[in-house]
């Protein structure tokens, strides 16, 4: 069909021919999203992923050693052979000391986001150690708090040349990038693709040629304490845009919130079985690409994160920024407004304001604090 005989069928169909103005779609993001797509203005070559297949992560049980490969320990466990470690403690991170064939990771965000600094002295404890990647660099809060997407990019650049002005570019390729996934599913697909592409512009400016590792985690943001089922819904799409996407390595959050059972951390490290083994999306180099749409916001999350973090750094970088308050007022207006648009029922939570069991209990003044990066959930507001 072509472009012209696709028009105006939709023209017909709604009655009109001002189709693009119906059928535009707001969003926060700021990213022009057309009505439907038939090329794209700068066709991009396949985004490579650092491991050849995504690491299905689960929290440590003893139940799962036989059955998972990667686990997230936040405690010690004896004779841990063959598993890929991701460390969540400082303590424990301080205590491993792996030998060279062993695969760990460290998820312990090296800022600390209140003293407005960084932890050098962790820093180079992480770095003595024979790890895969030595250095988290969280942005998994940011996300929680309600950052923008492009705000989350700019952001990890940002705390990234931090790093380096301090212990050199060599430091690149011992980053691991902790993000967390929403449920805006295509655009969160892209939000990958655009770093992976920013990434890689900024180890250009040090003469490097490298792409993030990245550990990809299911949001907390769109959760609800009453909606069991409907998270564990959300957090799978979350996982299939985050393996899609090309993460390196996939973790789900409980879907229960602020609980926990035996039960519901198998079946939140089942969500990843599934969609590894049964869709097979986690094999696949750079499975988007090719689609118009998912190429087209790649570009422009990719534009405006590059164009966030030089104004950041013209400004006097994220350090600095955080110092005086600016990076939490930027976080702070964006989640305000996020949540004015669930309370208005512009983003849809089924079952909390579609089709709702519950009515607005707190303000939005009340969850938020423009001196603060805090984690929120759009859904407290009803709880």
């Amino acid at each position: 069909m072509s472009n012209t005989a696709w028009e105006d069928l939709v023209k017909k169909q709604l009655k009109t021919d001002d189709i693009y103005s119906i059928l535009s779609k707001e969003n926060l993001e700021e990213i022009v999203v057309k009505p439907f797509y038939d090329s794209v203005e700068k066709p991009l070559v396949n985004l490579p992923k650092i491991e050849e297949s995504t690491h299905l992560v689960s929290r440590y049980h003893e139940s799962l050693e036989e059955d998972v490969f990667a686990f997230i320990l936040d405690q010690n466990v004896e004779n841990l052979e063959q598993k890929t470690i991701f460390v969540n403690n400082i303590d424990l991170a301080g205590h491993i000391s792996p030998k060279e064939e062993d695969q760990y990771f460290s998820l312990i965000d090296v800022f600390d986001e209140k003293e407005a600094a960084i932890n050098d002295q962790l820093v180079k404890e992480l770095l003595a150690k024979q790890f895969r990647r030595n250095m988290c660099v969280d942005i998994s809060l940011h996300q929680n708090a309600g950052a923008a997407i492009y705000q989350q990019l700019g952001i990890a650049l940002a705390k990234t040349k931090e790093l380096v002005e301090v212990y050199g570019s060599e430091i690149l390729n011992k980053l691991i990038f902790r993000i967390a996934i929403g449920g805006n599913y295509f655009f969160e697909m892209a939000k990958l693709r655009a770093f992976k592409m920013v990434f890689n512009q900024l180890s250009k400016e040090y003469n490097l040629d490298e792409i993030p590792y990245i550990f990809a985690e299911t949001s907390l943001r769109n959760k609800a304490v009453a909606d069991n089922e409907n998270n564990l819904i959300r957090s799978t799409l979350e996982l299939a845009s985050a393996m899609i996407g090309g993460a390196d390595a996939v973790f789900s959050n409980n879907y229960l919130v602020e609980r926990s059972t035996d039960n519901s951390e198998e079946i939140s490290f089942k969500q990843q079985i599934v969609l590894a083994y049964e869709s097979i999306i986690n094999v696949f180099e750079d499975a988007s690409n090719g689609s118009y749409y998912v190429e087209d916001i790649t570009q422009q999350i990719s534009e405006k994160s590059w164009a966030l973090f030089v104004e950041m750094e013209k400004a006097g970088g994220y350090l600095e920024l955080l110092k005086q308050g600016i990076i939490q007022k930027k976080i702070y207006d964006h989640a305000v407004e996020e949540q004015k648009w669930v309370e208005e029922g512009k983003i849809k939570l089924i079952g909390v304001n579609l089709y709702p069991k519950l009515d607005i209990k707190k303000s939005v003044e009340e969850l938020y604090n423009e001196k603060e990066i805090k984690v929120v959930r759009w859904a407290e507001m009803f709880e």
